[in-house]
């Protein structure tokens, strides 16, 4: 095509049919894995036609990768073109970043696109903060999720917990209820397991108090709570002493139909009282 074009790219403008031509070889060559091939006739598509490359063509190449240095390269010469990136490309690139062992360099990549305002609307950052998770980088996987926010791109109620749980995992119980937290108020309800097991860990350092406020917000937000939630909460009453807060929870499950017989909430009380006992 580039030693005989058309003849109707003889005036001004190009053949408008060479950029599909091109991209349906470019799609061939990259389901083939000939990635050598389909660079070679992106740039010569550049070439013979008017203006920049359609964002569809730069997509098929992006996506059609295992290069991922030079996918990042695209990338960012799609953006100095104007063109808006797939979410699905976005994060085929991050994911084969990090499966290369480049995780840093996935991070590093996400935070500049939220920075400039190119990022992906329908992006999910779950696998990033997945991956990170696993590799005892929650700590990255948090600086990552704050940077989204920050820059008005929420993430993913799935994004959230799987950090949650991730943060737990190293420690970080401080920076778990922080974001736990943080989630509620922008109202991404959380799933109720990782939810009770945040309480456990809250309950578990004398901040039932803290644990019971936190319940409060996630009701309000619509997260139904169930029995084990209430457990946990009388559980860490009863260590800490605090027998009217306690009674007041265990009306509550009353309230609910969480108590099953006379015999358990006699329990519940009983175990409040001698605490409160005990702690005088």
């Amino acid at each position: 095509m580039s030693s005989n074009p058309c003849p109707c790219s003889e005036g001004i403008f190009s053949c408008p049919r060479i950029e599909p031509i091109f991209q349906f070889c470019i799609n061939a060559y990259c389901k083939a894995r000939k990635l050598d091939d389909a660079l070679l006739a992106f740039e010569c598509m550049r070439k013979l036609i008017d203006g920049r490359p359609s964002v569809v063509v730069y997509n098929i190449l992006i996506n059609g990768e295992r290069k991922f240095e030079e996918g990042v390269k695209m990338v960012y010469e799609m953006i100095d073109l104007g063109c808006e990136i797939s979410s699905v490309t976005f994060e085929i690139l991050v994911d084969g970043l990090c499966k290369e062992g480049q995780a840093s360099e996935a991070c590093g990549l996400l935070i500049d696109f939220t920075r400039k305002g190119v990022l992906p609307r329908k992006f999910d950052s779950f696998g990033l903060v997945d991956m990170l998770c696993k590799k005892r980088m929650a700590n990255r996987a948090l600086e990552v999720l704050n940077e989204l926010w920050r820059n008005g791109n929420i993430p993913s109620m799935i994004s959230c917990t799987t950090l949650i749980e991730g943060l737990r995992k190293s420690g970080r119980r401080e920076e778990a209820f922080g974001l736990m937290e943080r989630m509620l108020k922008e109202n991404i309800v959380p799933d109720i397991m990782t939810f009770n097991c945040l309480l456990h860990d809250l309950c578990n350092e004398g901040r039932t108090v803290d644990g019971n406020k936190l319940r409060l917000l996630a009701s309000r937000k619509g997260l139904v709570v169930d029995e084990m939630t209430y457990d946990i909460l009388v559980s860490g009453c009863t260590r800490e002493g605090k027998r009217k807060e306690g009674e007041a929870l265990v009306d509550e499950m009353l309230d609910k139909e969480f108590i099953p017989d006379l015999a358990t909430y006699n329990r519940f009380i009983d175990g409040l009282s001698k605490t409160r006992s005990s702690a005088q």
